[in-house]
């Protein structure tokens, strides 16, 4: 608002240089993209960024399933010999690996190694994996809601991203006119030094 106050006001000023009235639609037009376009930007990216990830959502809900398991063993600990040293213990991940077995929604049966879902694990017990139809273990699906958040920080980011371009432009079209009044004031100067003081002064 400040910005669009001042190009009024030097559309009338007599002092007004040609390059005070450009500064002053630069910036006016530096406002705008950041209140205006680049929300608009950054509306449509996360549009497009939730569409995408919600086509994700749909194809790993459709292709993972969860799957029942059974506790076969418990892992051998692959660090047993270095369990006296406390500094090892401290950088060793408390998650339990397991042995356990399950059936893939094609019918298939298969074993594996899988982390722990309760400790400490015991033979027998059941609890649930992700698998794809032929029993691969797969990560859990993306939640719907975590997608649209995703897709708000793309957006907000693309947003951000565009009016930070915006003001280095306005920054560089503004040092570039400053170093162009700088170089005709020093003309000026050069051309008035000379006489400077000569003017009705009769010397």
């Amino acid at each position: 608002m400040r910005t669009a106050m001042g190009v009024w006001r030097w559309r009338r000023n007599p002092l007004r240089r040609q390059t005070d009235l450009f500064e002053a639609w630069v910036a006016f037009a530096a406002l705008v993209c950041v209140l205006l376009v680049a929300p608009a930007i950054g509306w449509a990216a996360g549009l497009r960024v939730d569409g995408t990830l919600q086509r994700a959502v749909r194809e790993q809900r459709s292709e993972r399933h969860l799957v029942p398991a059974v506790v076969v063993r418990p892992t051998p600990d692959p660090l047993l010999g270095a369990a006296t040293d406390p500094a090892a213990q401290r950088q060793t991940p408390q998650r339990t690996q397991i042995v356990a077995s399950w059936t893939a929604p094609d019918g298939s049966n298969h074993q594996g190694t899988v982390p722990a879902a309760e400790e400490p694990p015991r033979p027998g017990d059941r609890f649930r994996i992700w698998t794809d139809t032929h029993g691969r273990l797969v990560g859990q699906p993306l939640d719907p809601s975590s997608a649209s958040f995703h897709a708000g920080v793309a957006g907000l980011a693309a947003a951000l991203g565009i009016a930070a371009l915006v003001e280095t432009l306005r920054r560089l079209v503004v040092r570039r006119l400053m170093h162009r009044r700088y170089i005709r004031l020093d003309r000026a100067w050069a051309a008035a030094g000379p006489d400077w003081g000569r003017a009705g002064a009769g010397s």
